[in-house]
């Protein structure tokens, strides 16, 4: 088993979490600590349920994979939601799209892999 901070959807998560800090220092001050603090947080429980899922046994792992993409799909509308609203650039918007798929592949990918019978 590897360092969760070796895995790839591990730095690309470490990568969202960034970008969601620059889209907390885009927004204004009215929305930065309600919407901005939010996408902020369900990143770094993002990262913390990569860790837990790297971690514990086949069985456990699935759970927090789709907890991970459940928080997945919350950052998602919630820089949806940011970008409508002209909180959020086109350019970090178009960043964060990439991420998020990137993360949403390796996630999916993951749960496949963790739901799969053990080889007998």
């Amino acid at each position: 088993m590897a360092l969760h901070s070796d895995l790839p959807i591990h730095r690309t998560g470490v990568l969202l979490l960034t970008l969601a800090y620059k889209a907390q220092e885009q927004m204004p001050r009215a929305v930065k600590r309600s919407l901005g603090e939010k996408i902020a947080q369900h990143c770094v429980d993002m990262l913390n349920l990569m860790a837990l899922a790297n971690a514990t046994q086949r069985a456990e792992r699935a759970s927090h994979i789709q907890q991970l993409m459940t928080h997945l799909r919350t950052v998602t509308v919630l820089l949806r939601v940011s970008h409508d609203s002209r909180y959020v650039s086109h350019a970090l918007w178009g960043e964060s799209v990439l991420l998020l798929d990137s993360i949403g592949k390796q996630g999916g990918g993951w749960l496949k892999s963790a739901n799969k019978a053990p080889a007998a």
